[in-house]
């Protein structure tokens, strides 16, 4: 059974191909929905996929691509939206 997952993370996360690995990650998975950079210097990522699937997603975005420095994540299950593909949002 698929489930929604919000993610929001902080840290050296932009500027360090955080979008482009996560849309890599994320179709590599299987994973829709969609990832953007946040005005504050945060990303955002709207996730949806079977749990065990999101978990290691989430898991991944914990550390990101090599160049980012994860500092904080936070991560809220809501409803399903149905997304088709998963994509970087500008």
């Amino acid at each position: 059974m698929n489930k929604h997952y919000s993610l929001l993370i902080s840290g050296t996360v932009q500027g360090v191909f955080f979008r482009a690995s996560t849309k890599e990650k994320a179709d590599t998975l299987g994973v829709k929905g969609f990832v953007r950079n946040e005005p504050d210097g945060r990303v955002y990522i709207e996730a949806e996929a079977e749990e065990r699937v999101l978990k290691d997603f989430a898991a991944w975005c914990a550390r990101g691509p090599r160049q980012a420095r994860v500092e904080k994540i936070e991560i809220k299950e809501s409803t399903l939206k149905g997304f088709n593909d998963f994509v970087i949002n500008r």
